[in-house]
């Protein structure tokens, strides 16, 4: 049975993630840190102890094939395709194969970059084409991991 996993400490799309669960039926699992709290009855909190990677361990220890990891951590969605499931990022990108080595290469230059100083400052702010992306992307992944 399809479950989405959430990194959910930074994740700007739970409210999101949960309507389309609820839709379709899939369990939620809320992965975080700091033991955030939902209301709906198919989803589960989870708070992990304090750590770099300890949301991380848990989902990659979990998720298989035919679930959804949502996550804005590029080396997560790497672990979560080399178990079997999918991957989506905060604005509706799905992490694949076929993407995921660039995905990994990119993030690991812009590091480079903003620790010798020659790039400053965060990403760009989440936009609401953001948020309506990434609707429409968990549709689809729900849709197919539910056909599978």
């Amino acid at each position: 049975m399809t479950e989405i996993y959430v990194d959910a400490d930074a994740c700007p799309v739970k409210r999101e993630v949960s309507r389309v669960a609820e839709r379709h039926g899939v369990k939620v699992w809320l992965v975080s840190n700091s033991g955030m709290l939902s209301r709906d009855a198919h989803v589960e909190s989870v708070m992990v102890p304090d750590g770099p990677d300890e949301a991380d361990d848990w989902i990659a220890e979990r998720i298989g094939p035919g679930d959804i990891c949502i996550t804005g951590d590029i080396p997560l969605a790497s672990r979560c395709l080399e178990a079997g499931g999918s991957a989506l990022g905060h604005d509706g990108r799905p992490f694949t194969p076929d993407n995921i080595g660039m995905a990994l290469a990119s993030r690991d230059l812009m590091s480079a970059l903003r620790e010798t100083g020659e790039m400053t400052g965060g990403g760009r702010s989440f936009s609401k084409q953001d948020r309506s992306r990434f609707l429409q992307a968990l549709e689809v992944a729900v849709q197919q991991a539910l056909k599978a």
